[in-house]
Formats: C-alpha cells, sequence, structure tokens
C-alpha cells in the first residue's frame, strides 16, 4: 500500500474501496474511530452468535479501516494509540487475549468516538 497525495493507491482487495480511494481521509478522527468501533461491535456481536466467519470477517474489516487511519496523515500524533489499538484488537479476536481485553472494554473505547462525532456533526 503506497500512499499518493492522501489517497492510498489500491494494490489489494479492500472490503471499503470508495473509503480506501480518498474518502476516509475526509473524515474527522472521531468520524473514522466510530467507524472502526462499528465494525468492532458486528464483530462482537457475530462472536456471540456463536458465528466466527462472519466476526472473523468484521474483524478484518475493523482492521482495515484502521489501517486506513493510521495512514491518514493528521493521525501521526496518534500513532502510538492507534497502533497499540491494532496490537489488542488483534490480541482480542485472533490470538489468546493476553492483556484481558471483553467486550464490554471495546464497547466503551468506542462508544466515546460514537458520542464525539455525534455531537460534532449536530454542531451543539
Amino acid at each position: 500500500m503506497r500512499i499518493i497525495k492522501d489517497k492510498i493507491t489500491i494494490n489489494r482487495n479492500y472490503q471499503h474501496k470508495e473509503l480506501a480511494n480518498g474518502k476516509w481521509f475526509k473524515l474527522s478522527f472521531p468520524s473514522q474511530m466510530a467507524n472502526i468501533g462499528s465494525e468492532v461491535f458486528r464483530a462482537i456481536n457475530w462472536k456471540n452468535k456463536n458465528n466466527p466467519e462472519y466476526s472473523r470477517l468484521a474483524f478484518e474489516r475493523a482492521l482495515e479501516l484502521l489501517s486506513l487511519t493510521i495512514s491518514d496523515g493528521r493521525n501521526k500524533n496518534r500513532l502510538r494509540e492507534l497502533t497499540r489499538l491494532n496490537e489488542v484488537l488483534a490480541d482480542y479476536f485472533a490470538c489468546n487475549n493476553e492483556y484481558g481485553s471483553s467486550d464490554r472494554l471495546w464497547q466503551n473505547y468506542f462508544f466515546a468516538f460514537n458520542y464525539l462525532a455525534r455531537a460534532q456533526s449536530h454542531k451543539f
């Protein structure tokens, strides 16, 4: 994946092709994180419904969006948090959960971004 003028040249099969082709970089950071959270919520819901395939697909979409967020130059001061988020999400959904995450932890973490993105869009 290479960045050219704030766009990513698609050299793999993105699930979110339109977002990967530049639209993602127009979203605010809270909106980006809220969208990642939506995929994480889907992954949790499918996991709890004993559908590991759909859970895995939602998790992969969350990682894809997180990768786009990491590559967004506006987020360079947040790279430590974003790369740690990538590590801990992978640990929770694909490894042994050594960090001791829980569904509730992820819901609380991403809910804050949902709230902030919604508040920004309504400009209270």
